[in-house]
């Protein structure tokens, strides 16, 4: 079982993509037909059941035509927290390897 924050912000999604649905006025059956998903699933995702797959999501959000929001979550442009690590753990200087000497 996620931890509530998780729960929260998946039961939020839902709640968003009913919204996104709605204002669109669009029925269930087509938006579910158009992610090739039973409206069942539909259904629970709107609901912000956590065990939806994630990649139903993705595609409930492709068949609202908004795009493919996962592509960029992470992506290292996005992660100016990794990229500081990554700063911080560069060398002071760089130098050529060593040459053995020749006996």
């Amino acid at each position: 079982m996620p931890n509530i924050v998780v729960t929260r912000s998946i039961r939020k999604l839902g709640k968003d993509i009913r919204s996104a649905r709605l204002r669109r006025r669009l029925p269930m059956s087509l938006v579910a037909e158009r992610a090739g998903i039973s409206t069942r699933t539909l259904s629970s995702l709107e609901k912000g059941e956590t065990g939806v797959s994630i990649g139903h999501v993705a595609a409930v959000i492709a068949a609202l035509g908004m795009g493919t929001p996962f592509s960029d979550i992470l992506d290292q442009k996005n992660d100016s927290f990794g990229l500081l690590l990554d700063e911080g753990r560069l060398p002071k200087r760089a130098r050529l390897p060593r040459k053995d000497p020749v006996a």
